[in-house]
């Protein structure tokens, strides 16, 4: 099924040229936000601050986009997030726990993160497990969670709400 929008070019789109030379992949989230120029130049630093370096180890900041990915069916994040769950640790067993919903393999802060992000992307508010992660994590740690669990959820709706697919555009 095709995406619900064209994909923009590279060779009509230096920026998008240059983000797809450095990671030496089609990427087609960017092809499709291409379509606002600013919004793509501005993207990648402010992603890669928010998942990049910071407070929270790395791995929770994964598990926690996954599991917002899984529960709102993005494919798209889903198959892009996998590479780096590995680099970071998860194991199979853990990511098959993540899809399901279950969190009972993971240690006691990785849990409250985990509930705190399917709540948070549920409900919009997640009253009900904000304030079992302050046992676990800083307020600076909660904030990163918080931003991780709202990106996912910016980049699953853009993606599902476009139809971008993992299989689907060109492979270039």
């Amino acid at each position: 099924m095709a995406t619900a929008v064209k994909l923009v070019d590279p060779k009509d789109n230096e920026l998008l040229a240059s983000l797809e030379a450095r990671s030496k992949q089609a990427n087609l989230f960017f092809r499709a936000m291409a379509h606002r120029p600013e919004v793509l130049k501005n993207f990648p630093p402010f992603y890669m601050a928010v998942v990049g370096p910071g407070s929270l180890a790395r791995r929770i900041k994964v598990l926690v986009y996954l599991a917002c990915s899984y529960a709102n069916r993005c494919q798209y994040c889903i198959a892009s997030n996998l590479p780096g769950a590995h680099k970071a640790g998860i194991t199979g067993e853990e990511i098959v726990a993540v899809e399901a919903g279950r969190n009972e393999i993971f240690p006691a802060a990785e849990q409250a993160a985990l509930r705190y992000a399917r709540e948070l992307t549920r409900t919009a508010n997640a009253t009900e497990t904000r304030a079992a992660l302050a046992a676990h994590f800083t307020d600076e740690q909660i904030v990163e969670i918080t931003l991780v669990i709202a990106l996912s959820n910016f980049t699953n709706r853009f993606n599902n709400g476009l139809n971008i697919l993992p299989e689907t555009g060109p492979s270039s």
